[in-house]
């Protein structure tokens, strides 16, 4: 805290020589633009300074030293020179050294209004930190929840990259770890010449086999849009567009999507610890252990991942 507080003090002392130097070079004409963007300046640097603070998540603030440093050494400009007084008697009698430094020393309006404005940043970021510190521990509280799920259902968990993919690259890795493949069966879904060379063309379904997954998924939209469509915000074919070719998340009706596409069920554990299941709907023609290898699991999270929301891996632990 100590180290960030001395860049912020060097900070603050060079945003004071630039605005000295701005209002010294200000006309009657523009000195209110100069006004207005020295604030500015000052209010950036300030935000700046409590968004870095309060970064630092908790810790107290130590008070503000050396308020000298900031100021500006040069009398403010435009203040009168002190000047003796011109009558006979002022003229006639030489005072004392105590008396002429007495009249001589003049109060810096500059450096009192640093001192206040420095007082006014202190607090403002004590408070800053004092309600980062106080916030609820949501990353935390989340992955604690989430481990203690794992533990007792004897899952394991997998990374994967928080890029928007999240989701069709876990059910693509586990289609693939659980021999499956990305390929579905054909009496589920009649796949596009475009979406087939997608699945054929996949360099590792553990990389890049998000692409043949998206694919699929698009395509079992666009089979079944009557299931679908009505629950869509924006054109049929705009939003399989997005899914097919961007890196749009996934949600809700893509997870319903590739559950019937696949012919599995999917098991997503949530934030709060609960377990929502995503069923095929017509798993009776499977024996148990066919049953078993066709259930995937995900973990999906609201906390803990910088893009927000997202999906990892999850494996039975053997």
């Amino acid at each position: 805290m100590e180290e960030l507080l001395a860049k912020h003090r060097k900070e603050q002392k060079d945003l004071q020589g630039r605005i000295t130097q701005k209002k010294k070079s200000a006309t009657k004409k523009t000195r209110k633009g100069v006004n207005d963007d020295c604030e500015r300046m000052q209010r950036e640097l300030t935000e700046k300074h409590q968004a870095e603070i309060a970064e630092l998540n908790g810790g107290s603030l130590e008070p503000v030293e050396a308020l000298e440093d900031l100021s500006i050494e040069d009398e403010t400009p435009g203040d009168p020179e002190p000047t003796e007084n011109n009558s006979p008697q002022a003229t006639e009698q030489t005072p004392n050294s105590e008396e002429q430094g007495q009249r001589g020393k003049k109060p810096n309006r500059q450096k009192a209004r640093l001192a206040r404005r420095a007082a006014e940043q202190a607090a403002a970021a004590e408070a800053a930190a004092a309600e980062a510190a106080n916030q609820t521990d949501y990353r935390g509280n989340e992955k604690e929840v989430m481990e203690a799920v794992f533990k007792k259902l004897g899952l394991k968990e997998t990374e994967v990259n928080p890029d928007g993919h999240c989701l069709y690259s876990s059910v693509a890795k586990q289609l693939d770890e659980s021999g499956l493949g990305l390929r579905p069966d054909p009496s589920r879904i009649i796949l596009q010449p475009t979406t087939q060379s997608r699945i054929d063309t996949v360099a590792s379904p553990q990389h890049d086999g998000y692409r043949a997954v998206r694919a699929v998924t698009a395509d079992f939209i666009l089979e079944n849009k009557d299931d679908f469509e009505a629950f869509m915000e924006e054109p049929l074919d705009e939003y399989t567009r997005k899914i097919r070719l961007t890196a749009e998340w996934g949600g809700q009706l893509e997870l319903q999507a590739i559950a019937r596409a696949y012919g599995v069920d999917i098991n997503v554990v949530q934030t709060d610890g609960r377990m929502e299941k995503i069923e095929a709907g017509d798993m009776d023609s499977f024996n148990e252990e066919e049953k078993r290898r066709r259930i995937i699991w995900l973990a999906y999270y609201r906390h803990s991942y910088g893009l927000g929301e997202h999906y990892n891996a999850l494996s039975k632990q053997s």
